[in-house]
């Protein structure tokens, strides 16, 4: 099988698809899955391809979830081979999209092939669903197909993503649940002038200045067992013309909630406007406006079969014990969890995503479709 999911995985990698673009990744999947006796379709929306592949009737419902498209690579000659020519060095196969994740895609594609060869008769339903707007907006890829399947009465009954997961060796960390995400934006006005001149009050640095130091030092005491406690970063801020004798006429501080269940976005809007009507000035509350977009709800943790499946076949092929992890960003998982989808996300070592030089161990890949296929054996037969 190890020589199979390698010539897979270099293919895809090969492709250069930078989100939204496929790049032609998804056909020769699908030729591939049809192949072996898949029901296939295609959903194009807009600029984005998906995939949905289907062996099988009934329950349970499995679903493979995973991404073709990939991170732009950044100044290619920082990379020590072109990041769309898959090489292997001292073990390791490099490439963009090597372990973000071509590589699980790769592997899902083999533990299906092989599943179906093996087990025509098997149990429920095994479906395999990639997108191209992972890595991007993620508007037209799995948030278009989940209410399609829901119209259909084809919701899932388990989510198994192939993000990498792993932080040292593979299956070391699985994925149980993901905090949820809201992107922030504060907006303040005032009136640009000469530095000689500006009145304090005009400079939106300075009035939002006290609103700032507020908001960095908030603490959610909403942790638990399976989530950190609900965590606010800056990620941007944004003023002036350049010139360093000229005040700034505008503010715009972009910042991030990483919540856990406990916390509600209703509640912590209520909470951070509540901060931000407190500082602004009162002669021009019109000068602050702040925008708040929810990107992915919190979900999990996951406790049903999909997990005890994929732990029993990490601990029966690796020796360890998986640990159950809430942490990291988001994924598409977040479209299915919240929907009380138990979801499990299982994937390589997650080193070197989105970096110069990503890769994966090939070690590892090799190993991938057989992990994937011990999941399946075990749901569906």
């Amino acid at each position: 099988m190890s020589a199979v999911v390698l010539d897979l995985a270099r293919a895809l990698i090969e492709r250069a698809s930078i989100t939204p673009d496929d790049a032609g990744c998804q056909p020769l999947l699908a030729e591939r899955l049809e192949a072996a006796g898949m029901r296939v379709e295609s959903f194009r929306f807009g600029e984005v391809d998906n995939l949905l592949a289907s062996h099988g009737e009934g329950t349970p419902h499995l679903l493979l979830l995973g991404h073709t498209d990939v991170v732009p690579p950044g100044p290619q000659d920082a990379w020590a081979s072109p990041p769309f020519r898959p090489e292997i060095r001292d073990g390791m196969l490099y490439g963009r999209g090597a372990a973000d994740m071509k590589g699980s895609v790769a592997a899902f594609t083999i533990s299906a092939e092989r599943f179906v060869d093996e087990h025509r008769n098997h149990a429920g339903r095994l479906s395999i669903l990639l997108t191209s707007d992972e890595e991007g907006i993620a508007a037209d890829g799995v948030r278009r197909i989940v209410p399609e399947l829901e119209s259909r009465g084809l919701l899932p009954d388990h989510v198994l993503v192939g993000e990498p997961s792993s932080s040292e060796r593979l299956g070391d960390v699985i994925r149980i649940g993901r905090r949820g995400s809201i992107q922030a934006r504060l907006i303040v006005c005032g009136e640009q002038g000469h530095t000689a001149y500006a009145h304090p009050g005009d400079n939106p640095v300075h009035q939002a200045a006290p609103l700032l130091a507020a908001l960095t030092a908030l603490e959610f005491d909403d942790g638990d067992a399976a989530f950190p406690p609900t965590r606010l970063q800056v990620s941007n801020v944004r003023a002036g013309t350049g010139a360093d004798n000229v005040t700034p006429g505008r503010l715009e501080v972009l910042f991030n909630l990483r919540h856990n269940p406990n916390s509600t976005a209703g509640a912590l809007e209520q909470r951070v406007r509540a901060l931000v009507e407190q500082h602004a000035p009162a002669d021009r509350p019109a000068n602050w406006k702040l925008d708040w977009r929810i990107s992915g709800a919190p979900f999990g943790p996951a406790d049903g079969r999909l997990l005890e499946a994929v732990s029993e076949t990490v601990r029966e092929q690796s020796g360890r014990a998986p640990r159950p992890d809430t942490g990291g960003g988001t994924s598409d998982g977040r479209f299915f969890g919240p929907l009380g989808i138990e979801t499990v996300e299982l994937g390589p070592v997650n080193r070197t995503i989105h970096k110069v030089d990503e890769s994966i161990a090939l070690d590892d890949l090799e190993r991938l479709p057989g992990l994937y296929l011990g999941v399946l054996e075990r749901l569906l037969t």
